[in-house]
């Protein structure tokens, strides 16, 4: 009976922890409601916010140079920035990736923007890797972490695949 009890405890024990670990990696926000504005400087120290592009589809991208496989994804994200800088949208102006870098190090940051050719200009960080104010506000705890927000500033995606970003973009093209 004591091994029951034993097993038992164990596998209790083994559900908090993962409950823990589930609610510690679910995103602060989901589907369904507006992405909260926030403002961070550029790698050239120009204030960049994310109500900058509204009228915009933004596919706000919380990633890092030390993060090996939000580098490997980077090379999913310049394609599906190219095929979709200049393509109109039934609803909205456009298409862009704000990266925000969860770093401490500026020169490391900007060594993978250039590195893996991240030409899009919209680039923050706050150089306080998950204690910057913009990862608390979205409370980013682990990277890659992906929002897809909607011209209006509706959240429609998070954390999708670039397969599943590509689907939806191509959905909302202008015929």
């Amino acid at each position: 009976m004591k091994f029951i009890y034993s097993v038992l405890a164990i596998i209790a024990i083994l559900g908090v922890f993962f409950l823990a670990y589930t609610w510690y990696k679910a995103p602060k926000y989901v589907n369904g409601e507006i992405a909260p504005n926030f403002t961070s400087a550029s790698p050239t120290g120009e204030e960049i916010s994310l109500s900058d592009y509204k009228g915009e589809y933004v596919l706000i991208d919380f990633w890092g140079s030390w993060c090996g496989p939000c580098r490997m994804e980077n090379r999913q994200l310049v394609p599906l920035h190219d095929k979709y800088q200049q393509l109109k949208f039934k609803d909205a102006k456009g298409f862009t990736i704000l990266s925000v870098g969860i770093e401490t190090r500026k020169e490391r940051w900007l060594g993978a923007i250039q590195q893996d050719n991240l030409h899009w200009g919209s680039h923050v960080s706050e150089l306080q890797r998950f204690k910057g104010e913009i990862s608390k506000l979205y409370k980013i705890n682990e990277i890659p972490t992906k929002y897809l927000v909607n011209p209006e500033g509706q959240i429609i995606g998070v954390n999708l695949t670039v397969k599943q970003i590509d689907d939806l973009l191509s959905k909302r093209l202008a015929s």
